[in-house]
């Protein structure tokens, strides 16, 4: 007999069936034995009676998460009975046959059906192979993999290329000091802080590519905003006539994807009592003005440079408030707060740069590049690097670059933002931070 799943159950009311998944819990009444089965789909009630001798002495003795097999018959719920919180809970299995694929060797450490996972940050994250299994944790990377696949889909549909880019490179991205060193052979190498260069060699030759891949940042943090690897969603695109096409793309991308999470997610996001909004047109100022905002509306003085994560969420508030907007663009940063590759702006104390705020937290920062060979080897020398470390990156300019601009946006920032998580490292399948390596 060929296994199907348990949402389709439903649909099968007085036929035989196998099912194949884990225990999600046990219930001993005496002489009937109820366990609720799970699978990728969704859980049911299965029944196990005494005149199923082989059957019930399993199941007097199973653990919960034991990986089983079984056949019965699928039956209405007696009246009254019914589980209206799931889909399948207007149904049963009587059980006529159970083997074990695979044992659980011991009791678990967590409750892994437990409808919320009450623990602490450190003992969910040390038991992840297990609290991953939890519905609401599972939720997590179901709207994660929305995110993924809708910010590949609205991409697509707009003309830009999927590419994959080395994360093994020869010179840091950002300059700086928070990167990765690691050893290549005979030669010092750096993990790839971001796949700018990559990305403008590709709208030399594709003229728009976006890429979904890893990033590393080297930075001893331990805040509830920041991991030493992630997933970016990046993007960029030729042609250009200023830096407010690339948010106006970007805008266009957002709202896709969000409508996406909310008409395919709605179950994972009820889990988390989660609202996703509507993306319209998003406000636009310049940081200049977000300080003085900050300095006027709350009494927040600052160093007139850049903004820290208290003036990201206190000009979120404001723009809730003044606009009922989640989000807001914040434009115009000073050249010396940002990579040597960023256009300056009329004034050039100033570039064509933003980011984008999303309920209290930066999520994407983006703007035009220099495109033209002798002011971006100028712009390197200016920021106190030498151009002999970019002959390689500097190549592509030498041979015609069109106006062009992108962004690098979190994956998992959105993912927080967009459930209320504490702490970004909910959203990572397995979070690399200062002290964890493993599992």
């Amino acid at each position: 007999m060929k296994r199907i799943l348990i949402s389709e159950t439903p649909q099968k009311i007085g036929e035989k069936i196998k099912l194949s998944g884990w225990v999600d819990t046990r219930r001993d009444h005496g002489k009937l034995v109820f366990m609720d089965l799970r699978d990728r789909s969704g859980k049911v009630q299965l029944v196990i009676t005494p005149d199923k001798e082989k059957a019930h002495d399993i199941a007097k003795d199973i653990r919960n998460e034991c990986v089983v097999e079984i056949e019965g018959v699928v039956k209405e719920r007696p009246g009254g009975s019914d589980n209206e919180s799931i889909d399948t809970g207007g149904v049963e299995i009587e059980v006529a046959d159970l083997s074990i694929l695979s044992s659980s060797k011991e009791e678990l450490p967590i409750d892994v059906s437990a409808d919320s996972m009450d623990l602490n940050l450190e003992t969910l994250l040390n038991n992840r192979t297990l609290s991953l299994r939890n519905k609401k944790v599972n939720a997590i990377f179901k709207v994660y993999a929305e995110v993924i696949s809708s910010y590949a889909d609205i991409l697509r549909k707009n003309s830009f290329l999927e590419i994959k880019s080395s994360k093994i490179l020869n010179t840091a991205t950002e300059g700086g000091a928070n990167f990765f060193k690691i050893k290549y052979f005979d030669r010092d190498a750096f993990l790839a802080q971001s796949p700018q260069f990559y990305k403008q060699a590709g709208v030399s030759a594709f003229e728009r590519v976006f890429e979904i891949g890893p990033v590393f940042r080297a930075e001893p943090h331990f805040t509830s905003r920041h991991v030493n690897e992630y997933i970016s969603l990046d993007a960029e695109m030729g042609f250009i006539e200023g830096f407010e096409d690339v948010m106006n793309q970007l805008e266009k991308t957002l709202a896709f994807m969000f409508s996406q999470i909310k008409e395919n997610c709605q179950k994972e996001l009820d889990l988390y009592e989660a609202q996703v909004p509507e993306v319209k047109t998003i406000p636009r100022i310049k940081l200049t003005e977000a300080l003085n905002i900050l300095e006027k509306e709350y009494n927040k003085k600052t160093d007139k440079v850049d903004i820290d994560p208290e003036g990201e969420r206190l000009i979120c508030e404001w723009a809730k408030k003044k606009y009922n907007s989640d989000f807001i663009f914040l434009t115009h940063y000073p050249s010396s707060v940002r990579p040597f590759y960023t256009m300056p702006s009329e004034d050039p104390q100033y570039t064509k740069s933003f980011d984008l705020l999303f309920r209290g937290v930066e999520i994407t920062t983006g703007g035009q590049r220099i495109h033209d060979y002798d002011k971006l080897v100028e712009s390197i020398k200016k920021h106190k690097l030498d151009p002999k470390d970019y002959e390689s990156y500097l190549e592509t300019f030498r041979y015609g670059m069109p106006p062009h601009g992108g962004w690098g946006m979190g994956s998992e920032r959105i993912v927080q933002k967009i459930l209320g998580l504490e702490n970004i490292k909910e959203c990572v399948l397995f979070p690399r931070d200062v002290k964890r390596l493993e599992p």
